[in-house]
């Protein structure tokens, strides 16, 4: 059984190869079992949308933290050898402590929200976390993420740029191995900020129309992940199941029995 520590050294080393990384979000642990079983998995990722959710809770650190916690071991148990990422949001109020826990629980990366909070707050929530997995002695791969896209509303296109420059500088200075940029990005923003920030730094969310994975790796995108959209197609595929059997129909084609 590969440990801890060598997972978390492994997802470091995927994240800086030359192949993009891909990781399908999941949320328990049959979607666990699932993706890890699916042939090119290399890594999982849980989604803190998805997960709340699923237990009946608003996204946002409304889920209790020990459920959470409880949660992303059980997928990691799941996961054997994979490494798996978990989003911690932003840390439930004591970052260092939620990365400490989830080490215990076998997780070796995280995405650490910063809730564009005051830069200098959020400096100190990613030197927390990265100080928790220094002491446990773990390779960590702390996703630093900034909500700077995500809650730009009205701002000018360039000011939301030059401030997510400014924090993912901040956050990788601090410690964190990537920044996380969640949000509806074009080629001219995600070049720049891999131009500032440095190949195999930056990490993307896949959503409807953002841009191709081929394109993100020719950037020198570290990672793509799915966030809560992979549930998000599940629930698709169940609501169309409900629909159609209440007209008449039933189980579509090639469903396969994969629990």
């Amino acid at each position: 059984m590969t440990s801890t520590a060598e997972k978390a050294t492994k997802l470091q080393e995927l994240h800086a190869a030359s192949e993009l990384l891909l990781v399908v979000n999941v949320w328990d642990a049959i979607t666990a079992k699932v993706v890890a079983e699916t042939p090119g998995t290399k890594a999982l990722a849980t989604a803190s949308h998805g997960i709340a959710a699923s237990r009946g809770y608003e996204d946002g650190e409304n889920i209790p933290r020990d459920l959470m916690i409880a949660e992303v071991g059980l997928i990691a148990k799941v996961a054997g050898d994979l490494p798996v990422t978990a989003d911690l949001e932003a840390g439930y109020g004591d970052p260092g402590g939620t990365v400490a826990r989830a080490i215990d629980v076998g997780i070796v990366g995280a995405n650490l929200e910063d809730q564009v909070k005051p830069l200098a707050d959020a400096v100190k929530a990613v030197e927390a976390a990265v100080a928790a997995a220094e002491s446990a002695g773990v390779d960590f791969v702390l996703n630093a993420r900034t909500d700077a896209f995500l809650k730009a509303g009205d701002k000018d296109p360039e000011a939301v740029l030059a401030d997510a420059i400014e924090r993912g500088k901040a956050y990788l200075d601090a410690g964190a191995s990537n920044f996380f940029v969640p949000g509806k990005l074009d080629e001219t923003q995600v070049g720049r900020l891999v131009e500032a920030l440095g190949e195999r730094r930056v990490n993307l969310i896949g959503i409807p129309g953002s841009i191709p994975l081929k394109r993100a790796q020719e950037l020198g995108v570290a990672r793509v992940s799915y966030g809560p959209w992979s549930q998000n197609v599940a629930l698709t595929a169940l609501e169309d199941l409900a629909t159609d059997v209440y007209a008449g129909g039933g189980l579509p084609e090639g469903t396969r029995k994969l629990n």
